[in-house]
């Protein structure tokens, strides 16, 4: 197939792209090889039509007519086609967890990542992004993402600093089927994390 047609269909795939979307060069992996990608991404890129995020990382861009410029992708968002190209599980942990569960409003200086590939640290724009290995694949594959979520910013808080407030918000964020699901997926998790589950679901319940 000649290289407009293979552009075509990338721009195709793209229209169906919200604006702002991050996504790996192995999303279209499907329509050519890697080397035909790279010359079609690096033409849309100087098009203006994709905006190049890291080297197999790219943006659908979103235009600010207030800023005069492209909107900057989501570290979150980046992370996630970094974990999705390499087939990587990642769940946040740390400062960037509990940044995502609204318990703090500082916004991490290094976003930091639980994943069950190996370590990496990437660089954008001056943050960094952290992926940790973990061989506690049940922290990353066994349960669904918001529990993830919850037991990395309870560990990270720590069994002595979770407060009634703490509990409050977490359980302010849960649904009545995310309660139920967390209460039985996670009874295997560390006894004082599951104990403290039990009371943001309880939490959950009589609020």
């Amino acid at each position: 197939m000649s290289r407009p047609k293979l552009t075509e269909l990338v721009l195709q795939r793209l229209e169906y792209y919200e604006d702002r979307t991050v996504f790996g060069m192995s999303d279209f992996a499907d329509i050519t090889d890697s080397k035909t990608l790279h010359i079609i991404l690096k033409r849309l890129t100087e098009e203006g039509k994709v905006a190049k995020v890291l080297r197999g990382i790219y943006m659908k861009p979103r235009y600010s007519k207030l800023l005069g410029e492209n909107i900057p992708p989501r570290i979150t968002d980046i992370a996630e086609a970094l974990a999705q190209s390499y087939g990587w599980n990642i769940i946040p942990t740390g400062a960037t967890a509990l940044n995502m569960l609204g318990l703090s409003t500082q916004v991490p200086a290094n976003y930091e990542f639980l994943s069950d590939g190996p370590y990496k640290t990437y660089e954008y724009d001056g943050t960094a992004i952290v992926f940790k290995h973990t061989n506690k694949n049940t922290e990353l594959t066994q349960v669904s993402r918001k529990s993830a979520l919850i037991i990395q910013a309870l560990k990270t808080i720590g069994k002595e600093e979770i407060d009634n407030r703490v509990i409050r918000k977490i359980a302010d964020s849960l649904s009545k089927e995310e309660k139920e699901t967390m209460l039985q997926e996670t009874k295997h998790c560390t006894s004082w994390v599951y104990e403290k589950i039990k009371m943001i679901c309880e939490e959950a319940i009589n609020g």
